[in-house]
């Protein structure tokens, strides 16, 4: 995406000036950040440089102590994280909150169960399987998952690669708005983690924009449209795969130069 045009556009998601403190501990130290549809938006930091926190922010999980919040130029104010997933906002940790027992669909649909329609749903509550299971199958295809055409099969029996393309779908499906995705790969073999950076082109690529919070440069090298560079608690600079190297980028990430 180019640069400039991005400025003359309203950004889906935008934070101004947000700080973070914790005691005498500072998270976030006035930063501001800007999020575009259909963009990749990679951030990268040390350990302690505030990328957590920023995430956490800007998705409900932490209430910043000062600075501001907009999702399509309105502001916004999220006290928990259900207020942020409620704007469309949606988040796949680390842990990717799966439950292994429960087959794609159920776990796609966790939190979100759809019900049988009429009294077998509002009374009795039983759930409407076979609309999840269409569903999630839907879902899976718009994406371009090719490994996971069985949406009955339990997420225990999935590989790391598998789950990790379950709780994206799962984001995407919901995620109206925005898409946060973090360290996706971390704990991926090279073939998986390939396969789920083609996934996030493919979302990118629907026009929902993703924030990647990632330790990999080039996975983030790769996928990026533009890198957030976190040091300290404040932004360092935004650059692009294009105007900067790997290593650039890890110099602006430890001190050793400045934008």
């Amino acid at each position: 995406m180019n640069a400039t045009a991005t400025e003359t556009r309203t950004p889906v998601l935008s934070a101004k000036r947000l700080v973070k403190t914790y005691g005498h501990v500072v998270g976030l130290d006035g930063v501001s950040l800007d999020l575009y549809a259909g963009e990749v938006l990679a951030i990268i930091g040390d350990n302690g440089a505030g990328k957590t926190t920023l995430i956490k922010c800007l998705t409900g999980a932490e209430i910043p102590d000062e600075g501001e919040l907009s999702l399509d130029g309105k502001p916004v104010h999220f006290r928990r994280p259900q207020d942020a997933r409620d704007a469309g906002i949606e988040t796949v940790y680390q842990s990717l909150a799966v439950s292994p027992a429960l087959d794609v669909a159920a776990n796609m649909y966790l939190g979100r169960e759809m019900r049988r329609p009429g009294f077998l749903g509002s009374v009795l509550r039983m759930l409407d399987t076979k609309s999840m299971r269409k569903n999630a199958r839907d879902e899976l295809t718009r994406l371009g998952i090719s490994t996971l055409q069985d949406v009955t099969v339990p997420i225990e029996n999935l590989s790391g690669g598998q789950r990790q393309a379950v709780a994206v779908a799962r984001a995407a499906a919901f995620g109206s708005k925005v898409v946060v995705l973090d360290e996706p790969t971390a704990a991926l073999g090279v073939r998986e983690g390939k396969q789920v950076l083609e996934l996030i082109k493919r979302l990118r690529d629907t026009g929902v924009p993703v924030i990647l919070i990632s330790h990999n440069m080039p996975h983030v090298f790769e996928v990026a449209d533009r890198i957030h560079i976190q040091r300290l608690g404040k932004r360092a600079g935004t650059i692009t795969p294009s105007s900067h190297t790997m290593s650039e980028a890890v110099a602006i990430m430890t001190g050793a130069q400045t934008l």
